[in-house]
């Protein structure tokens, strides 16, 4: 249980130490916004490799060289476990939002990281809601801003992959942004299969080769959720083969 104390109290200590750098990247923001978000997104990537740190997660990055660098895009994961968020946001090389549960909306202080950030909170539960959320990712893809989705829509409790929701794609094939998809291999070994015990883990991220939705054809082309699950899953299955 050690660990999990340790990365417990390293979150509050940040939170509660982070009010005084939002006035200052307050100020930073009224003389140049992209200095603003830039230094934001350093602050909690920071963060968050600390607490893998803490965690002791041995991840190996894979595919880095996958990730356009010339325009944005909307990284699409598999999911399954609370530590794909932590190591996707440490990971990724350029600001980007990540589309999350509702709940976290609720974690205060958190919550302001998190709207900082780009991050829009998803309720699962009002179409019509989500639905100005999907928009309102597509406005960010426009704006230069990476989004990351996890389009099963919840953590697997199997480690077995569920069907990726296709409205999730809509962010890409309305914007034209290329789908970088996401593999995550091995990190519900780091927590979820002994919650609340943080232990040990060997995981490997894979950024697999851009899709554009665009070019793709027949079936795929109706449900490119579908088509990039089926990548992600022959990644993982690589993947797991290597731990």
């Amino acid at each position: 249980m050690l660990r999990t104390i340790l990365a417990i109290t390293f979150v509050t200590l940040f939170l509660i130490i982070s009010i005084p750098i939002w006035v200052i990247l307050f100020i930073v923001g009224l003389f140049s916004k992209k200095a603003k978000d830039v230094i934001g997104y350093k602050c909690v990537a920071w963060a968050f490799g600390v607490i893998a740190f803490i965690s002791g997660v041995d991840y190996t990055v894979n595919g880095y060289e996958n990730i356009p660098k010339d325009k944005s895009v909307l990284f699409v994961g598999n999911h399954q476990s609370f530590f794909d968020v932590i190591l996707g946001y440490h990971i990724c090389p350029a600001v980007t939002g990540f589309l999350s549960k509702k709940t976290f909306e609720k974690i205060p202080l958190l919550n302001v990281w998190m709207y900082m950030n780009y991050c829009l909170f998803l309720t699962r539960t009002d179409p019509r809601t989500d639905l100005k959320l999907i928009i309102k990712a597509q406005e960010y893809i426009k704006a230069g801003i990476n989004m990351f989705v996890f389009p099963e829509g919840t953590r697997s409790k199997t480690g077995e992959m569920a069907e990726f929701h296709e409205a999730s794609l809509k962010i890409a094939v309305r914007t034209g942004a290329p789908v970088v998809p996401v593999c995550f291999t091995n990190t519900r070994n780091v927590l979820e299969t002994h919650t609340p015990r943080i232990k040990k883990a060997k995981v490997i991220i894979t950024f697999l080769p851009p899709v554009d939705c665009g070019t793709l054809e027949g079936e795929n082309k109706k449900r490119p959720g579908a088509y990039v699950r089926s990548l992600i899953a022959t990644q993982l299955e690589a993947d797991a083969k290597l731990l």
